[in-house]
């Protein structure tokens, strides 16, 4: 049994280009203060949230 289908690669890969194009380029590049804070703020609630799954 394969762990990791490339079914699963893709979706992930997917997952992770939309969370970096959506939540991470706006927190750092963003010229409006409130968008970067509310990015940033956003960013840190899921990186909080895959911590406590560990």
């Amino acid at each position: 049994m394969r762990l990791l289908t490339s079914h699963t690669i893709v979706l992930l890969a997917l997952m992770f280009t939309a969370l970096f194009t959506g939540v991470v380029l706006p927190a750092v590049w963003s010229s409006r203060p409130a968008r970067r804070r509310a990015a940033a703020a956003v960013l840190r609630e899921i990186l909080l949230a895959v911590r406590r799954r560990r």
